[in-house]
């Protein structure tokens, strides 16, 4: 068997086993020991159906007394979509799933709403091929736009990590630290070419950096500033977690056609038919992990979240509303390079000391 086929197949046990057979450190257990501890419990909702537009509602609906009290309080909403690959509707939030989130805001909110993204290509193209303004055309008491974070060219300043260990700045889309929006994530399952699977809190993170405007030079995008391997671009995601987090609403993740192997550009369709909702990122992350029948160990920046009080990534601490896991899981076939993404378990190579 392939090594790739023998470590999907064979999972974290195998895993744990290499470390122990070639002496390295094992990966960190589930949950990893908190450093600040997310004293709260988490409900996490699941919705198994037919009907994409529905399953997004009524996961949303499933929470509703945790998402009024917080809504109550904004004066406007942000929906915070998935619009990475301009193409492939397979990558990005379903016009559908964002319908989803407008039912049930509609009858909720009555200030404005924005959509919004910065795609790895020109954001505007995506809203025209995935029929954004279509879909928000037919909200007509809603007042709804579409914004590009790139064009807007707004940002708030936060530190990354360069390969080298240096401090350096990132700019994040000023809209994601509004103090005053009740920001909404509308994503997808998606398994992942650099951190094994992307869920709300990579939605968040990745999609919060900016890039040169369309048209622009010179050509620049802060987004690269997380491809530094394994090690830092899960690290870099929790360093932009801990800044976005105090300004996340809730958020829904679409699995009515999830993305397994080569995502989250080039991957293929899994027909999961969940949705998943929570106003807990983290908690809400882990129960995606465990739809996608992957072993939470190895998603490292989910980790590091959990262990610093952002969310619980403890599914002992995580109230299910819904259908029992087990019966919606599908395993979900990982990168054909995710040996190199589990690098981030052992030990960093230490070249000074």
């Amino acid at each position: 068997m392939r090594r790739r086929g023998f470590l999907q197949v064979a999972g974290g046990t195998a895993l744990l086993s290499s470390y122990r057979m070639t002496g390295q450190q094992a990966p960190p257990p589930v949950p990893a020991a908190p450093i600040r501890e997310y004293r709260p419990r988490s409900t996490v909702s699941l919705v198994h159906g037919e009907d994409r537009r529905k399953n997004v509602h009524d996961a949303l609906l499933a929470i509703d007394q945790q998402i009024r009290p917080l809504l109550s309080r904004k004066k406007r909403v942000l929906i915070k979509v998935n619009a990475v690959n301009v193409k492939n509707q397979l990558s990005c939030t379903h016009a559908d799933g964002l319908r989803g989130v407008l039912d049930y805001l509609a009858p909720r909110f009555k200030g404005p709403v924005t959509v919004a993204d910065s795609s790895q290509g020109v954001t505007s193209v995506a809203f025209e091929n995935f029929q954004y303004a279509k879909a928000i055309g037919e909200y007509k008491s809603m007042p709804i736009d579409l914004v590009d974070f790139d064009a807007e060219g707004k940002f708030v300043s936060a530190p990354l990590v360069t390969r080298d260990l240096h401090l350096t700045p990132v700019r994040l889309a000023a809209r994601m630290l509004d103090p005053d929006a009740f920001i909404l994530c509308c994503t997808c399952l998606k398994a992942h070419d650099v951190v094994v699977a992307t869920l709300s809190v990579k939605n968040m993170a990745v999609g919060a950096p900016l890039k040169n405007p369309p048209g622009a030079t010179p050509r620049w995008s802060d987004k690269r500033l997380y491809h530094v391997g394994p090690h830092l671009a899960n690290y870099n995601i929790l360093l932009t977690a801990q800044v976005l987090q105090p300004y996340w609403g809730a958020t829904v993740i679409d699995g009515f056609e999830g993305m397994e192997g080569n995502g989250p550009m080039a991957g293929t369709p899994v027909p999961s038919r969940v949705a998943i909702a929570s106003t807990d990122f983290i908690a809400a992350d882990r129960v995606g992990v465990e739809c996608m029948g992957l072993d939470p160990n190895w998603v490292g920046y989910l980790q590091y979240c959990g262990q610093v009080g952002l969310g619980n990534y403890d599914l002992a601490k995580i109230d299910l509303a819904g259908p029992p896991i087990e019966t919606v899981r599908r395993k979900y076939a990982l990168h054909k390079d995710v040996e190199r993404q589990l690098q981030w378990l052992a030990p960093a190579k230490v070249t000074e000391g």
